[in-house]
């Protein structure tokens, strides 16, 4: 590179000075050299251009690589997607179930509550007029009473 440097401020120096007349050996020699600074000028160009699409050929391959991963990516991200929203159905049926067990167990509870108290009301009245009966065959008034509310001796 600098010996074309050199030759080329030497050409133009010389192109530059007072005196242009050249033997012909002289200009068989600077044709020489230009044609040579060409050839290689022209070698240097098809080199930078084959490096250029070198460099071209990576990054499109640099490029290539690289959509294909953001594309895998994207497809993970997906799945991943996909199985939450499977978990969040899980967790809803999860709940579902769990609210109508516990309405369930609530309905029952309540409903054996009153059954109870109903059974235990019912016996309890059983018991009281029973003992009612009893004191009516020695007490004519509680007699009298039982038989106005219609419970009369059997």
């Amino acid at each position: 590179m600098k010996r074309r440097m050199v030759l080329l401020l030497s050409l133009f120096l010389l192109f530059t000075s007072q005196s242009l007349a050249f033997t012909p050996k002289e200009e068989r020699q600077i044709i020489k050299d230009l044609t040579e600074i060409k050839t290689t000028l022209h070698l240097f160009m098809e080199q930078t251009n084959k490096r250029f699409e070198e460099i071209d050929k990576r990054f499109e391959m640099m490029f290539t690589y690289m959509n294909k991963r953001f594309e895998d990516m994207n497809k993970r991200f997906e799945e991943i997607n996909k199985r939450l929203e499977q978990l969040y159905t899980f967790l809803w049926i999860i709940t579902g179930i769990f609210t109508s067990m516990l309405v369930a167990i609530i309905a029952f509870a309540l409903w054996d509550r009153q059954t109870i108290v109903k059974r235990a009301r019912d016996e309890a009245l059983e018991r009281i007029i029973s003992v009612l009966r009893d004191l009516a065959r020695e007490d004519q008034r509680v007699a009298e009473a039982l038989r106005k509310h219609g419970f009369g001796l059997y």
